[in-house]
């Protein structure tokens, strides 16, 4: 008879684990409070309009095609995607226009055309970040970094022996100011520091290597959009045996002499022989296992950032637009300031505009767009929010109606809004903060929880408030953890 696994939410992390105990021979349910899977990657739709409702750039997918593979699937039979030739169009103030295209030589070529910098500097650049993924990959991506036989392979040593290169002991900004000389392309570069929701003027200069996952690996569409990824993930899990309870909320991790037996949900008791929480470590001590010392200490670490997020429903085509959009703040360091200093929105923040319909027209009516435009704000500390909303709104319009040169408010149809209350209501996160802890200390990559217990058998760890980090590929990554853990 197989053994069963409880996993407790149906996040990319949840459903990606759940697959992996499956294919080991595990019977495994998944236990969600909403009624609908996917966490942060999910969808909203109203009024004619679709949007993906949160993470919106698709890299390594052969993450995601592992999961097929391993339970004996063809990946194209069920997720299709297609690599972008141009990811990102960038816009500054000063009527800058940088497009970012997914090849390294002709981005380098576009930025040197736009500004200063030259073309060998930019592939310098992602030459260095990607020798830093590849010293990092092994070690900190895809192993426990808190079990000592992690450590014993070359690859570890390799890590090790060059740690310099990761400069852990320098600031992202200052590295990416004296590579570049230039304050747009700094910024450019800087901007990937928000990818795990910390600041540049604070984190390591090993955040530089997230451009190697967009410039020298590739990003990435589905062809039916971002939640077709939730989607094809959960019909593969039920194929395989997968039991998914949604509108199912567990209230208690249950612990007998210190090992997991099961769970509490709607006042009855569950056997399992293995738990796997893909709730935000957070909620997870203070909700789940009130029983147990939580690590006080983690827990109380600095928070990532959130989001606000507008998704506007409009009534027009914008030909100078694309998938992915960045308007820049004019002062990209007292943005990050009143984020996370300040606990406030910047009255200039910037903008994070992605269209989908630009890819897959039937997200929108003809002749319409689904506009999902984001800010980085603080995680929820008490904040007047409707406040904030209303003020950042009219910002956020102001910003866009001079650097498009038309005004857009007479185009917006329809209207929700995400705020850091509701993310936090919808998706466990914990005040709302995107990535558990910031990345805003050298050390953060060592100080975010274990994918395991060390004091409870059988208890185990994933999805983004946990190592290795925030972001699909890092979901998908502690949940390729947790099943090699799992005896």
């Amino acid at each position: 008879m197989s053994k069963a696994a409880i996993v407790i939410g149906a996040g990319i992390g949840g459903i990606a684990v759940a697959i992996r105990l499956a294919v080991k021979g595990y019977q495994v349910t998944v236990f969600e409070a909403n009624d609908y899977s996917g966490g942060k990657l999910s969808e909203i739709t109203f009024d004619g309009y679709r949007f993906d409702a949160g993470p919106s750039l698709f890299t390594l997918p052969e993450l995601v095609d592992e999961l097929f593979t391993i339970a004996g699937k063809d990946p194209r039979h069920y997720l299709k995607y297609q690599k972008l030739d141009e990811i990102c169009k960038y816009f500054y103030e000063d009527g800058t226009h940088i497009r970012a295209y997914s090849d390294p030589e002709k981005f380098s070529l576009e930025i040197e055309k736009q500004t200063k910098v030259k073309s060998g500097t930019v592939r310098d650049h992602l030459l260095k970040s990607k020798r830093m993924y590849e010293l990092t990959d092994k070690l900190f991506l895809q192993s426990s970094l808190h079990k000592f036989n992690s450590y014993l392979n070359r690859h570890s040593l390799n890590a090790f022996l060059h740690l310099g290169k990761l400069k852990t002991n320098q600031i992202m900004h200052e590295v990416n100011q004296k590579q570049f000389e230039d304050p747009k392309i700094t910024q450019l570069f800087d901007r990937y520091a928000t990818y795990n929701g910390s600041n540049p003027y604070k984190s390591p200069a090993t955040l530089n290597i997230i451009p190697h996952l967009e410039y020298n690996l590739g990003a990435y569409f589905p062809t039916e959009g971002m939640y077709s990824i939730t989607k094809s993930l959960v019909k593969l899990a039920e194929e395989i045996g997968v039991v998914f309870k949604y509108n199912s909320p567990v209230k208690e991790i249950r612990i007998e002499n210190n090992s997991v037996v099961g769970i509490i949900q709607n006042e009855k008791f569950i056997e399992a022989n293995i738990v796997v929480s893909n709730v935000d470590i957070s909620n997870t001590y203070r909700h789940l296992l009130k029983s147990q010392k939580a690590p006080e200490k983690l827990l109380s670490q600095e928070k990532s950032s959130s989001g606000l997020v507008f998704y506007w429903g409009i009534d027009k085509n914008f030909s100078n637009l694309g998938l992915h959009n960045i308007f820049f703040s004019n002062d990209y360091k007292e943005e990050f300031e009143s984020i996370f200093n300040k606990n406030e929105v910047s009255s200039d923040p910037t903008i994070y505009l992605n269209i989908s319909s630009k890819h897959k027209p039937d997200d929108a009516p003809q002749g319409h767009e689904n506009w999902f435009t984001m800010i980085n704000v603080p995680y929820n500390s008490g904040q007047d929010w409707d406040r904030i909303i209303d003020e950042s709104r009219q910002n956020i319009i102001k910003k866009l109606n001079r650097l498009l040169g038309q005004d857009i408010s007479v185009h917006i149809k329809c209207e929700q809004i995400l705020d850091p209350r509701s993310i936090e209501q919808k998706t466990g996160s914990a005040m709302g903060a995107l990535y558990g802890n910031s990345s805003n200390d050298k050390f953060a990559a060592f100080l975010r929880h274990p994918n395991f217990s060390s004091k409870i058998k059988n208890l185990y760890f994933c999805g983004g408030s946990v190592h290795p980090g925030g972001g699909i590929p890092l979901c998908l990554f502690s949940a390729k953890i947790v099943s090699g853990l799992v005896k």
